[in-house]
């Protein structure tokens, strides 16, 4: 039955891994909480039990996410991970009009332990992390930017992108308060890997819903 319900929620699925299209709201994995149970891992695990998690949306980005089917899979999966084999592009709307029509945001970043789960640039104690981005549309009320991050840290593009100036629409942590933003305006568009059996360069897409 879940599978019925979902049919837009699994966009492919094969020996190997499974991609869904996470909807803004749904954590990617269990939260501590009951109402934060039903996530993307449960609901993919009632379908495919031998489903393993390779890497993580924030609960209120939405777009491709990425399943293992296996201990074996999710370990090459992790390997490319790690050496940057595997890309992950999206797209965001965020205030104002940045400077130029791409560029590159290289600040080192760290949890904000007071205000957990907030994260911030840190200088000192910060993990690198390297962002691309790229303007292609600019309006009103801002500019629709395709971004490409380089490495993996937490609420990396929402603190980047508010680290110059330009926080992304509805972004509850970094962003100011605006009632007109039904949500976080940050969507994974696509995802470009190689088959862990075929060796085929693949690419998922999923057009942003706003």
């Amino acid at each position: 039955m879940l599978r019925a319900v979902n049919d837009t929620f699994v966009l492919h699925a094969d020996e190997s891994w499974i991609v869904v299209d996470k909807p803004a709201g749904l954590p990617a994995v269990p939260g501590r909480t009951p109402e934060l149970q039903d996530c993307a891992a449960t609901r993919v695990q009632a379908i495919y039990p031998d489903a393993l998690v390779v890497h993580r949306l924030d609960m209120a980005t939405s777009g491709l996410l990425l399943f293992a089917r296996g201990v074996a899979v999710q370990r090459t999966l992790g390997h490319a991970f790690e050496r940057r084999r595997i890309h992950k592009h999206y797209i965001a709307v965020v205030h104002g009009q940045p400077t130029g029509d791409e560029g590159t945001i290289d600040l080192p970043l760290a949890a904000d332990w007071p205000n957990r789960p907030r994260q911030r640039v840190d200088g000192a104690h910060g993990k690198p992390a390297l962002s691309h981005w790229r303007v292609t549309e600019r309006g009103v009320r801002g500019a629709r930017l395709q971004l490409t991050p380089v490495t993996g840290r937490t609420h990396q593009l929402r603190v980047h992108l508010a680290a110059i100036g330009h926080p992304i629409q509805g972004d509850t942590l970094y962003a100011p308060p605006e009632p007109e933003a039904p949500r976080l305006l940050l969507h994974a568009t696509v995802l470009e890997l190689v088959h862990p059996r075929s060796g085929e360069a693949t690419r998922f897409e999923s057009p942003a819903p706003f």
